[in-house]
């Protein structure tokens, strides 16, 4: 596999990991919510801010009853949301790598 190619793959990893990070953080602060964490604690907020910055688009956007199964939820979207777009723009990346085959 020429350079180019080698390092395309790389950078596909490297969003994929990326992405999976953001969504694992995400479903952690999701996990907090629902068991009800102390939202003083340092890792709680930080947990909290990773959400506020990467899963905005999914605030409010589902509305149960219990506003902790409402965050949980719509937080577990945004995870689900973050890790498909990672690996489809991964899957983006591998493609414009030369010498690479159709279905590979």
């Amino acid at each position: 596999m020429p350079a180019t190619g080698r390092v395309l793959t790389l950078v596909a990893s490297i969003v994929r990991t990326v992405f999976a990070v953001i969504a694992a953080v995400i479903v952690v602060h999701a996990v907090f919510v629902l068991f009800g964490a102390n939202p003083g604690n340092v890792l709680v907020q930080f947990a909290a801010d990773w959400r506020e910055t990467f899963g905005w688009f999914t605030r409010d956007l589902f509305t149960p009853a219990d506003p902790e199964v409402a965050e949980a939820v719509n937080a577990a979207l945004a995870a689900l949301i973050w890790v498909v777009a990672g690996s489809l723009l991964s899957k983006l990346v591998v493609r414009l790598a030369p010498g690479r085959t159709a279905g590979v």
